[in-house]
């Protein structure tokens, strides 16, 4: 099993991060992977078992899962369900802490999924860097854009 882990610290306190966050079908607002996104059958965002498909900047589409929400952890976790990628058994964590020297916000993201042998470390880069390391830069840009 592969296991990818990145954590940051953003310059926002955790309720303005968290309610960017923890909209589960948010994302193609804030990551530049996303072209566009929604929940499946209609349901609330914030339900979990709901099904977001979506679709990449570059044409794929996939289906992930929101098996764990937590307002007072602050934390959600999801699974892929539909990828074109052989990433197979992913699961993902997110979770924020408050960090109270400044008001900042912790963010750790860690995933772990299967995959081919051979294929192992190259989507843990694609993963670590593409999505997790983007999502940071990504959230950092939409907070600072959402405070002017």
């Amino acid at each position: 099993m592969v296991t990818v882990e990145r954590s940051t610290i953003l310059e926002h306190p955790i309720d303005e991060a968290w309610t960017v966050l923890r909209d589960f079908n948010g994302h193609d607002r804030w990551h530049p992977a996303i072209a566009e996104s929604q929940i499946e059958r209609g349901r609330p965002a914030d339900t979990v078992g709901c099904v977001r498909r979506f679709r990449l900047e570059d044409g794929s589409v996939l289906r992930e899962q929101l098996l764990e929400l937590s307002d007072i952890e602050t934390a959600y976790s999801y699974c892929l369900l539909d990828t074109p990628i052989p990433i197979f058994n992913y699961v993902s964590r997110v979770r924020l802490l408050p960090v109270t020297d400044g008001d900042r916000t912790y963010w750790h993201w860690r995933g772990r999924f299967d995959t081919r042998p051979g294929e192992a470390a190259a989507l843990a880069a694609l993963v670590g860097d593409a999505i997790y390391q983007a999502g940071f830069d990504a959230i950092r840009s939409h907070l600072a854009g959402a405070r002017a």
